[in-house]
């Protein structure tokens, strides 16, 4: 089931000089860690002045989908959606 959150959470991040890319790599949410199993799309958008950087990732078990929004402004990380893959 897909179902929209659009809570801040927690993430531990890191950028990688080879691969030039800036990732996330755990999520903390609702007093459980995920780590980041795949990456799926990435996209960035401008909302005003502020660049929101879009990650769709799964969960290291690939039981969890989740959708990330880093906001470059607040330098802020949002749970927009989570999707177990289960029919609604």
């Amino acid at each position: 089931m897909r179902e929209k959150i659009n809570e801040k959470v927690s993430v531990v991040s890191y950028y990688s000089s080879k691969r030039h890319k800036f990732l996330p790599y755990q999520i903390h949410w609702k007093n459980h860690d995920y780590t980041i199993g795949e990456l799926g799309m990435a996209h960035k958008y401008k909302n005003g002045d502020t660049w929101h950087h879009i990650f769709e990732v799964t969960d290291k078990e690939q039981t969890l989908s989740f959708r990330l929004n880093f906001n470059t402004q607040e330098l802020s990380w949002m749970l927009e959606v989570i999707s177990d893959g289960q029919p609604s």
